[in-house]
């Protein structure tokens, strides 16, 4: 059994961007147009979805995907609405994730300041007052480093 090596190539068709792919073929030279669309009428304030609506129509308008979007305006819609809302999503979650690490990060910090202290027979008030770790978390600190 031969196993074959295969490619597979992504391209962008967006204003400026493979053109000559762009030329040969109308679908995609509609959908790039949309895409502009979408996005000049975004970056005149509008929201995303009232842009979207508004490339679809002047699509139509001026004969880009007219039968497509005649037929299936809605589905390209919701569907460009959810895949952009899960772009915004995915992104607030990375942004989030990277907080909880940050703030994971500084809280081991914090609890390795309070060993460190514990060692040198700092007080847990003290260290409280110092790093803001709570008194209790201190205390077991201090009695896992005492009793390992």
């Amino acid at each position: 059994m031969q196993i074959s090596n295969t490619r597979t190539a992504c391209f962008r068709f967006f204003q400026g961007k493979n053109e000559s792919i762009v030329k040969k073929c109308k679908t995609l030279a509609g959908y790039s147009a949309f895409v502009d669309k979408v996005r000049a009428y975004e970056k005149e304030c509008l929201d995303r979805e009232e842009a979207i609506k508004r490339a679809v129509r002047y699509c139509r308008d001026h004969d880009i995907l007219k039968e497509f979007l005649e037929l299936n305006a809605t589905e390209v819609m919701n569907m460009i609405i959810t895949e952009w809302k899960m772009e915004d999503a995915l992104a607030v979650r990375y942004e989030e994730g990277r907080e909880e690490g940050r703030e994971e990060g500084r809280e081991e910090g914090r609890e390795d300041i309070a060993r460190k202290a514990l060692t040198k027979g700092i007080s847990p008030e003290l260290i409280h007052d110092i790093t803001g770790l709570d008194v209790k978390i201190i205390n077991e600190l201090k009695n896992r480093c005492l009793n390992p």
